[in-house]
C-alpha cells in the first residue's frame, strides 16, 4: 500500500515537471518568433539570450495577476511600450532613451531644427535628477519670458518630472502652435512660474560680425542639420569684410549632429589629420579624418563654458590638439559619447550610447570635459545671462586681447 502511495506521487511529480518543460518551450519557442519577426534594426535581427528567459518568466508571473486580478482595461500597446521604456531605463544611462513611434516625428524635427514649443535646449542633470535647461534658443518665447540657462524644470502643466523623464516632458511641453503651457522652474532656491505660448520654432543657428581689430565673430547655438553649411556661408561674408583671425563662441552650446562638427573641423585642418577616434564596445576603432584642403587659415580662438558639450567638445578637442585654436573660458560639459538613433519597424526608434570618442591626442572626454588653454570666468552676476555687452564679457574681451 505504501509502495502504491509513493509510486502514485511520483506520477504527480513527473507530470507537474512535464507540463513545466512543455510551457517553457512554448514560451521559448513564441519569444523567438517575437524577436524575429518584431526585433529588426535594419538588416539584423535581434535575438534572445538565454538570459532573457528569466525577464519573460518575470513578465509571465507579473501578466498573470494582472489578468487575475486588474480591475480595469488592459491597453496591450501600452503595456508593451512601458516593458520597453522601463528596461531600457534599467540602463541607467543618461544618453540612452527608448522613442516611441507617436515621439519619433518630433524628435526628428528637433534634429533638423524645427520644431513646435518654447525653444529650449534640455539635458538631464543627474546631481538634481531634474531636467535642466541648457539654453533658450534666441528670440523665442522661453528667451523672451527670461528662461535662463542653468534653470531646472519642476514641473510642465502641473505635473513633476524626473531627469529620466527628460522625453516625456520635452513632448509635453511641446504641442499646437498657439497653445499655452505652464513651466514651473527652479533657480538656485527660487521657484519661479512662466506660462508661455507656443510657437513653430526654426533653428537658424549661425551669427557672424565683424570685432575691432578685424577679428571675425561666429555664434551658433547647436549642431543641426546644414549648421556647417551655414558656418561656411558666414565665414566666407565675414572674409569678403578683411577679417584677420576668428573667434568660435561655443559658450551654451550643447552640441547636435556629430558630422556637422566634423565638417566645421575639415574646414580648418589640413587633409588627412585626425579629428576624431570613436571607440565601441569591442573595443573596435573608426578614425574620422579631415577631407579637404583648409579653407580657413587664420588664428582662432574658441571661447567654452561648462554648457559646451558634445560636438561642440568635438570641434573644441580636434581644433586644440592640433593648435589651430586656443581654448579660452572655462571647462566644458564632458560628454565624450555617442548615440545611435535606430528606427525600428513598426516606427518607434532606440536612441542608444554605442562609442566613447577620444580627440586627436587621445584624450578622454567624458564625464571630464576639455579644460581651456586659459581659464577666465564671467562675473558671478553675468553667468546666467544669454545677452551681455562686449565691454563686460570678460571671456569675449581676452579672446580679443589674445588675436590683437
Amino acid at each position: 500500500m505504501e509502495e502504491k502511495k509513493r509510486f502514485k506521487a511520483y506520477k504527480i511529480i513527473m507530470l507537474i515537471v512535464l507540463v513545466a518543460f512543455v510551457t517553457f518551450l512554448l514560451t521559448s519557442i513564441g519569444m523567438y518568433q517575437y524577436f524575429q519577426n518584431n526585433g529588426k534594426f535594419g538588416n539584423t535581427f535581434v535575438v534572445s539570450s538565454s538570459n532573457n528567459g528569466d525577464i519573460t518568466s518575470e513578465l509571465s508571473k507579473y501578466r498573470s495577476l494582472i489578468d487575475k486580478y486588474f480591475l480595469g482595461e488592459v491597453n496591450e500597446e501600452k503595456l508593451k511600450e512601458g516593458a520597453i521604456k522601463g528596461y531600457i531605463e534599467g540602463l541607467d544611462d543618461q544618453y540612452t532613451e527608448y522613442i516611441s513611434k507617436e515621439d519619433m516625428k518630433d524628435y526628428m524635427d528637433e534634429t533638423t531644427g524645427n520644431f513646435v514649443g518654447i525653444g529650449i535646449y534640455m539635458v538631464k542633470d543627474t546631481d538634481s535628477n531634474k531636467v535642466m535647461v541648457l539654453s533658450p534658443i534666441k528670440d523665442s518665447p522661453a528667451e523672451k519670458a527670461g528662461i535662463l540657462p542653468g534653470d531646472l524644470i519642476i514641473s510642465v502643466d502641473g505635473v513633476q518630472y524626473s531627469a529620466d523623464e527628460m522625453s516625456v516632458a520635452a513632448n509635453k511641453i511641446k504641442g499646437e502652435e498657439g497653445s499655452k503651457v505652464k513651466v514651473e522652474i527652479l533657480r538656485g532656491t527660487e521657484t519661479l512660474n512662466f506660462e508661455l505660448t507656443r510657437e513653430n520654432i526654426t533653428v537658424n543657428p549661425v551669427e557672424g560680425k565683424v570685432l575691432q581689430n578685424n577679428i571675425g565673430y561666429i555664434k551658433f547655438s547647436s549642431f543641426d542639420e546644414n549648421t556647417s553649411e551655414e558656418f561656411k556661408t558666414k565665414y566666407e561674408e565675414l572674409q569678403k569684410q578683411g577679417i584677420k583671425s576668428l573667434i568660435i563662441d561655443l559658450r551654451n552650446n550643447g552640441g547636435g549632429i556629430v558630422t556637422e562638427a566634423l565638417n566645421i573641423a575639415d574646414y580648418v585642418l589640413e587633409k588627412d589629420k585626425v579629428i576624431l577616434y570613436e571607440v565601441d564596445k569591442n573595443e573596435k576603432e573608426k578614425i574620422e579624418k579631415s577631407k579637404n584642403d583648409p579653407i580657413i587659415n587664420m588664428p582662432i580662438v574658441i571661447l567654452t563654458n561648462n554648457n559646451t558639450a558634445s560636438s561642440s567638445e568635438i570641434l573644441a578637442g580636434a581644433l586644440k590638439d592640433h593648435e589651430k585654436a586656443k581654448i579660452i573660458g572655462t571647462k566644458t560639459y564632458g560628454k565624450g559619447v555617442i548615440q545611435q538613433l535606430m528606427t525600428l519597424p513598426d516606427g518607434s526608434g532606440l536612441k542608444i550610447t554605442a562609442e566613447e570618442y577620444l580627440t586627436p591626442n587621445r584624450t578622454k572626454i567624458n564625464k571630464i570635459g576639455i579644460q581651456p588653454d586659459e581659464e577666465v570666468k564671467l562675473p558671478d552676476e553675468l553667468k546666467n545671462k544669454l545677452t551681455i555687452e562686449e565691454k563686460d564679457d570678460t571671456q569675449l574681451q581676452k579672446a580679443i586681447e589674445i588675436l590683437k
